[in-house]
């Protein structure tokens, strides 16, 4: 039986799409995510930087738990500092225009080698933004190695697919 959610705002990004950046770094959002954007975070979001060298992307809201549990990290330990540094430190608060287009600055563009092409990939709360031909050799590494990352985390020994 189907159950409506009750929560509002609780849809899900999921999906890859190859997307453009305009001359001046602007990516266009595609149209199905643009009025959850909208209505969940007024189009507002963060972009930070990950370890994997992409882009990760937060509606404003998310973002805003995260950093609380960032900042609230005992930072006596230096993976914790460097964490810490790295995703407050290249966050980055950027508003959808009317036009469904979030302007990337410069220093998070080529901190993840982007040009033209990039793949934007939905992943739940967030998005991951992608050098297209970097997210095509990991796609490719993935499948080379079937899918074995070495142990699996104790969080995933459960899911079954």
């Amino acid at each position: 039986m189907w159950v409506p959610r009750e929560k509002k705002g609780a849809e899900l990004f999921r999906g890859g799409s190859a997307v453009n950046l305009d001359a001046k770094g602007r990516l266009a959002l595609p149209t199905r995510y643009r009025g959850v954007l909208t209505e969940r975070c007024e189009g507002r979001v963060v972009v930070t930087v990950h370890d994997d060298h992409c882009l990760m992307m937060y509606p404003q809201p998310d973002w805003d738990e995260i950093e609380r549990k960032l900042v609230r990290l005992p930072n006596q330990n230096k993976r914790t500092r460097t964490l810490q540094r790295m995703f407050l430190g290249h966050a980055t608060e950027l508003e959808m225009d009317k036009n469904g287009r979030v302007l990337l600055p410069p220093r998070l563009r080529e901190f993840a080698s982007l040009g033209k092409r990039v793949v934007l990939v939905g992943l739940g709360n967030k998005f991951e933004i992608w050098n297209e031909e970097a997210w095509e050799q990991d796609c490719a590494a993935w499948l080379a190695r079937n899918g074995d990352e070495g142990d699996m985390p104790d969080s995933l020994e459960s899911l079954t697919l």
